[in-house]
């Protein structure tokens, strides 16, 4: 039987502007206010996910959220006509309206956390949508990512839609951004590592200035509803010093797959003891620890190039490649750094970089941007195929993004009724093109 692991990016969405809602994200706050450009952003996006499918991976695509989110903004007790309803916003509560109109979805590690089937008790594939809920922007997201996902992963006899975890401050879960799983094959049971940045123990360490999103109380909760075996599970802390310094999320400090862990020293808590609980789990063959030393790339380094916010790839039986940003190339420590990386001992021997800097400008690189859904050639034939990357469909978005995105987006843009009709005419014509139904509010 054949196994792949299949990277589902996000489409950019038409309303991407800086708005800099995530505080913690330090890409995010720095370039608040700045002018966006949701076309290129898309066309970047597009243009990664193409060049992987032309390397031989697995890519799928998944669609954006419907912004500005007009029923929320209702919710919230504007009224009259959509346009009504935003020009109040605009006046009233401008931080809110910022908020309905984030593009954010497009960094799908946080839509969900995935398990694969064979790692879980009934054999098939589980989401559970991340609740998102440290940030207002975020926390709307979860019912329709629910829905696109199971317009996407639709057969029931594989895959199964868990709801989203509970709106608790206990519950605070970001999805795939911190979770990795390392296994000796895609198609052979792993390691699932639930990375959190603080639990209800009081005692325990727990960052001081910016928040930890992840909480290991959701991160148990999601291993139950996925049906794991403790004995393919591993909860590990991330260091809250790190977090303090910009590190919001585990996959902007480390970086897994297959038989390899690219992290930084000062990544967790614990570390020694944790990883001998991973190899145990892991059994007897090679696990590849790659610890990238405080000394050669510090964590200002790493956060402002994403050195770990990259996509780590397996070529082949033995060799990965990590998809970096542009950032790490134009970073004097990290550039040398991965000039070094490729030729030590592990398997990681290649670096592709990408320009993803509308992304990276706020706050996500490659790495965000896609969701890993390991899967059985069965499971891929059950996968929505007009969700797959190919060279027709590369063709239709780059159409539509041309078509119907701006070029240019500014704050005071979020407020022109038109910019709504054009992202849901924009919608409207996508869910054809991907033939995902009537997933968004405006369409039921």
């Amino acid at each position: 039987m054949k196994f792949f692991e299949a990277n589902f990016d996000g489409l950019v969405g038409p309303t991407h502007n800086y708005a800099g809602l995530s505080f913690g994200n330090v890409a995010s706050f720095s370039n608040a206010n700045a002018v966006s450009n949701p076309k290129q952003a898309a066309k970047q996006g597009l243009a990664k996910a193409k060049a992987l499918h032309d390397m031989g991976f697995v890519q799928g695509m998944l669609a954006p959220q419907e912004r500005p989110d007009i029923a929320c903004l209702r919710q919230l007790g504007f009224s009259g006509s959509d346009a009504n309803v935003l020009q109040q916003a605009a006046a009233q509560a401008p931080q809110i309206l910022r908020a309905v109109s984030s593009a954010s979805s497009m960094w799908t590690a946080n839509a969900a956390t995935v398990s694969p089937s064979a790692d879980t008790q009934d054999g098939r594939v589980h989401f559970t949508p991340a609740n998102l809920i440290d940030k207002l922007h975020r926390s709307i997201e979860a019912p329709v990512t629910g829905r696109i996902l199971k317009a996407t992963f639709k057969n029931e006899q594989y895959f199964s839609h868990h709801d989203a975890l509970p709106h608790h401050p206990l519950l605070g879960d970001e999805g795939a951004a911190n979770h990795t799983r390392l296994c000796h094959e895609y198609g052979h049971a792993g390691v699932e590592l639930f990375t959190y940045g603080q639990s209800s123990n009081a005692q325990a360490p727990r960052p001081l200035k910016y928040p930890a999103r992840q909480t290991l109380e959701a991160s148990q909760a999601v291993a139950r509803l996925h049906g794991l075996d403790e004995d393919g599970v591993v909860f590990i802390q991330q260091n809250p010093d790190v977090i303090d310094q910009g590190v919001f999320h585990n996959d902007v400090i480390s970086v897994g797959n297959r038989n390899v862990l690219f992290y930084h020293e000062q990544a967790f808590i614990d570390t020694q003891a944790k990883f001998a609980e991973i190899q145990s789990k892991f059994g007897e063959q090679p696990l590849h620890f790659v610890k990238v030393p405080s000394a050669e790339v510090s964590i200002d380094d790493a956060v402002q190039s994403y050195l770990f916010n990259t996509q780590l790839l397996s070529i082949d039986a033995t060799s990965m490649a990590l998809i970096a940003p542009t950032n790490c190339q134009e970073n004097k420590a990290v550039n040398a750094y991965l000039e070094a990386l490729v030729e030590m001992d592990n398997p990681i021997n290649k670096v592709h970089f990408f320009d993803v800097k509308q992304s990276m400008q706020n706050g996500g690189g490659p790495a965000c941007l896609r969701l890993r859904v390991a899967l059985t050639q069965a499971e891929l034939n059950a996968v929505n195929p007009h969700t797959i990357m190919n060279d027709a469909l590369f063709e239709k978005l780059n159409a539509w993004v041309d078509k119907r995105y701006r070029d240019r987006l500014s704050d005071n843009d979020l407020a022109d009724p038109q910019l709504l009709i054009e992202s849901r005419t924009a919608l409207d014509e996508l869910t054809q093109i991907m033939q995902l139904g009537s997933v968004y509010p405006f369409q039921r």
